[in-house]
Formats: C-alpha cells, structure tokens, sequence
C-alpha cells in the first residue's frame, strides 16, 4: 500500500493561491490515481480533483473547475494542487488519496489517503 504525505497549505487572503504537493512512497507510483480531497469539520469529505496514472487524463470538481488544476510528476512521485483565486468556502483540511482504477471520484475507492494539510483562506 502506497503511503502519502501532503505539504503546502497555509493561511491565505480571498483571491490568494496555494499550491499542495504529495509525495508517494511504497507502491507503483504510477499505476495509481490520485485525488484530492477535503473535508471541514462536521462534513463529509468531498471530492475535488483526480489524475489518472500517466497524468494524461483529469477531472476537477465543477466548484473548483477553472480555479484549481491538479497534475503529477511520476519521476518524483509527486502530486500537486494548484489553487487559485482562492475563496474562503475552500477554507478545509485537503487530504491526497490513491486508487488503483484511475479517474474516481468516490472516497470509497481509494485505499491509502495521507493526514491532511490545512488551508485557511481570509475574508
């Protein structure tokens, strides 16, 4: 099982970017796909961007879609975030996870999830 540690979040102002990283170790970087979660305090955690292994195909959710993009380096087994124009509703602890199908966007099928990095974005 591949294990994951995300960096990168931080307190920002409305209209600021931030840019998570997440780093794989102990599994087929590659074959994996790789989301982004987030979660808030009392809520479910949510969906917000996939990349399939190659990093040839993606997917943002439709709240983040022309906000934030997401992307891989597999030489460094590396994913990242890229968040801009950032408003205080994406204020969450955002969580990197693992599948081993691909472009998914349901929690439930991804087997190794990191412990979160917190964002904070100010009104």
């Amino acid at each position: 099982q591949v294990q994951l540690v995300e960096s990168g979040g931080g307190l920002v102002q409305t209209g600021g970017s931030l840019r998570l990283s997440c780093v794989a170790s102990g599994g087929a970087f590659s074959s994996y796909g790789l989301g982004w979660f987030r979660q808030t305090p009392g809520k479910e955690r949510v969906f917000v961007a996939v990349i399939s292994g190659s990093g040839s195909s993606t997917y943002v959710a439709e709240s983040v879609m022309g906000r934030f993009s997401i992307s891989r380096n597999n030489a460094n087994n590396t994913v990242y975030l890229q968040m801009n124009s950032l408003k205080p509703e994406d204020t969450a602890v955002y969580y990197c996870a693992a599948n081993a199908y691909g472009i998914r966007t349901s929690r439930l099928q991804y087997n190794s999830w990191g412990q979160g990095t917190q964002v904070a974005v100010s009104s």
